[in-house]
């Protein structure tokens, strides 16, 4: 795998609501003083990745059973040693407090998430591509809360154990509300990094202790470059919408951001469409990954929908529609 490669799509990165730059006269690009941070495995702390028991409902399906769910969600599974999706709340080995929350909101896992998280609490890097509305949040949010649950505890200035990189204000905004809702019952801290808001708020929630960051990466790539947070102890990242990073030009503070966390992570990428770019930056960068696929392969793969808007007079709406048809 090559960690090396690397891919510009352009100059510009992104807009005011992801917290992004665009091109300067200069040419000076975000995070350019930024080098590649350099880990000696040997003296940090262990990751401690396997978290999954697999429930003995799960374990006695056998290869026709586990097929014909998927099937039947539509589910498509690429990679080794999968493990078996799971059906119901109760066979995730969480916590009975977050097990009865979900119960409270939900009647069962969406099919993201019945797959997504035995891959996920096994400590496998992965892609799940599905739909806006497909349940993904929770997907990669309680795995996420389960990996810092056990890792080693945070001092001062270690900065965060889980950093989600989400293309937009209002994304990062909502992606928050869920860690606020299931983190507060397992106490855990996070922050919300994004540009078009006040630093100090951010700052003084980092300075905290966060143990999750969520964050669009030009806001992120700032607090970096000044000092303000770190990802020495970064373990668990996500890419949430990765193919709309990619559209807003983030591509380079991406890879900048993922060079500065320890190359021995665990990486979940989250996609509606599944591009060669997307693609490159999943072989780039994940490791022995499990892909996802929830709906039609084909429609994942087509990226280049072109939509044209045609504004008429509402006396001019049958003629143009009758022309359209007849072309």
């Amino acid at each position: 795998m090559n960690r090396g490669r690397s891919f510009n799509r352009g100059n510009g990165f992104g807009n005011s609501r992801g917290g992004g730059y665009g091109s300067s006269r200069n040419n000076k690009q975000p995070g350019e003083r930024l080098r590649k941070a350099d880990y000696n495995l040997e003296n940090m702390e262990e990751i401690v990745k396997n978290l999954y028991v697999e429930h003995p409902n799960v374990t006695s399906q056998n290869n026709v059973d586990v097929q014909m769910f998927r099937d039947g969600k539509e589910m498509t599974i690429r990679g080794r040693d999968v493990p078996r999706p799971i059906r119901d709340f109760y066979e995730v080995n969480y916590p009975d407090y977050i097990t009865n929350a979900l119960l409270q909101q939900f009647p069962k896992p969406t099919p993201i998430q019945s797959q997504i998280w035995p891959i996920a609490l096994s400590g496998r890097d992965l892609v799940g591509i599905a739909k806006t509305g497909s349940g993904k949040t929770l997907a990669y949010a309680l795995p996420g809360i389960m990996h810092l649950k056990n890792q080693a505890p945070l001092q001062r200035g270690d900065g965060p154990v889980v950093l989600v990189l989400a293309p937009t204000r209002e994304l990062a905004q909502q992606i928050q509300t869920v860690y606020k809702e299931f983190g507060a019952l397992s106490n855990v801290r996070n922050c919300c990094v994004f540009g078009g808001a006040p630093k100090g708020p951010q700052l003084r929630d980092i300075e905290r202790g966060a143990q999750i960051c969520i964050a669009t990466p030009g806001r992120l790539i700032d607090f970096i470059e000044c000092g303000k947070i770190s990802l020495r102890r970064c373990t668990f990242l996500v890419l949430d919408e990765a193919d709309r990073m990619l559209d807003m030009g983030f591509e380079p503070q991406i890879r900048k951001v993922i060079e500065q966390i320890r190359p021995d992570r665990q990486t979940l990428m989250f996609s509606a469409t599944w591009p060669k770019e997307v693609q490159r930056l999943a072989e780039d960068f994940l490791n022995d990954y499990i892909q996802v696929n929830i709906g039609s392969l084909e429609l994942s793969a087509n990226h280049n929908i072109m939509q044209i808007v045609d504004v008429v007079e509402e006396t001019d709406k049958d003629q143009k529609l009758t022309n359209l048809i007849q072309k």
